[in-house]
C-alpha cells in the first residue's frame, strides 16, 4: 500500500474539547541522532511536519527533553499554531550529553519548562500537556498539581500522563482531568494492559509510544507476514492497523523523519483487518 497522496483515513477522538483523527504523528525522530541536536537537514525535519498536516494528521506529540527543544522548536517554525491542529508536548525529563533520560518532576522546572515550551511552540496556550514520566525524588502529587494549575491559569488546555502505573493513574485522576496516558504499547508489548483497561472504561485517550518498534515485530513476524500478504501491506502497517482496532480509545503516534515512511504509516489508517485476523494478533501476545 502506497501513494504520493495518502490521507489519514482513522476514527476521531476527543482530547479536552478538540476532536482528531486516532493516527497521529510522533515527532521525537526529527530532531539529530540519538534525539540529541538538530537534524541534518532542518528544512526536510520541517517539511515532514507539514505533510504529516497536509495529510491528514491533526495530532502531533513533541517533548521538551527530544533535542532538547529541537522538536518543539521545528513543529513551531513548520507550522505555528494552527487552530485545527493539536500539539501534544511533555515535561518531566532532562537530557544530559551521554543521551541519558533523567526524570525530574520538581513543580519549578515544570514551571519554567511550559514557558519555554509555549515560546518554542508559538503559541499562547499548551494543547495537551503531559508529565513525562514520575520522579522518585519528588512526589508524584506534587508534580500532577503543577499541571493542574497551569490548566487552571490558562497556560495548559489539557493535562495528560506518561509511564504510568494503574495505581499513580488513579492518584492523578484524583488532583486533575486526565486526557491522555502516553504507556508504552505495541503488539508484542502488553505491559501497559492494566492502565489501558482503565482508560477503555473512562474514555481516556491512550496513545501507545513504540507502537510500531522493530525488534517487538520480529516476535510475530510470521503471523504480520501472512496477513500484510493478504492486504499487500507492510508488517508495520498491520501493527498499527491492528492497533486502531484493539480499542477505541488507542492514538498510536508512530514517528518518522522520512515522507516516503511517513505515508506508509498513514496507509495503515485506510487497511481494514478482518475480525478473525485481529483475534489472532491480539492473540499473540495476550
Amino acid at each position: 500500500m502506497s501513494s504520493n497522496s495518502i490521507t489519514n483515513e482513522s476514527d476521531t477522538f476527543e482530547i479536552g474539547g478538540s476532536t482528531v483523527r486516532r493516527l497521529g504523528f510522533g515527532a521525537m525522530r526529527i530532531t539529530g541522532e540519538d534525539i540529541i541536536g538538530a537534524p541534518e537537514d532542518e528544512e526536510s525535519a520541517r517539511e515532514v511536519v507539514r505533510q504529516a498536516v497536509d495529510c491528514g494528521v491533526d495530532l502531533i506529540d513533541t517533548a521538551d527533553s527530544y533535542g532538547p527543544a529541537v522538536s518543539e522548536r521545528l513543529i513551531g517554525e513548520a507550522i505555528g499554531d494552527p487552530d485545527d491542529v493539536l500539539i501534544a508536548t511533555k515535561a518531566g525529563l532532562l537530557r544530559n550529553s551521554e543521551g541519558e533520560w533523567l526524570a525530574h518532576g520538581d513543580p519549578d522546572y515544570i514551571r519554567n519548562q511550559v514557558l519555554t515550551s509555549l515560546d518554542r511552540l508559538r503559541t499562547d496556550t499548551i494543547d495537551l500537556y503531559q508529565f513525562h514520566r514520575p520522579d522518585d525524588d519528588t512526589p508524584f502529587e506534587d508534580s500532577v498539581a503543577t499541571f493542574a494549575e497551569l490548566k487552571d491559569e490558562g497556560l495548559v488546555d489539557a493535562v495528560g500522563v506518561s509511564n504510568v502505573s494503574a495505581e499513580l493513574l488513579d492518584r492523578a485522576r484524583e488532583q486533575v482531568e486526565i486526557e491522555t496516558v502516553q504507556n508504552r504499547y505495541n503488539l508484542n508489548d502488553r505491559g501497559s494492559r492494566e492502565v489501558l483497561e482503565i482508560c477503555d472504561e473512562a474514555g481516556i485517550g491512550f496513545i501507545p509510544w513504540a507502537p510500531i518498534d522493530g525488534d517487538d515485530l520480529a516476535e510475530h513476524g510470521d503471523l504480520l507476514d501472512g496477513i500484510a500478504e493478504t492486504h499487500d501491506a507492510t508488517r508495520r502497517q498491520v501493527a498499527l492497523a491492528w492497533l486502531l482496532e484493539r480499542s477505541a480509545v488507542m492514538l498510536p503516534i508512530p514517528g518518522t523523519s522520512d515522507p516516503a515512511h511517513l505515508e506508509s504509516n498513514l496507509a495503515a489508517s485506510q487497511l481494514s483487518l478482518g475480525d478473525d485476523e485481529v483475534r489472532r494478533l491480539t492473540a499473540a501476545a495476550d
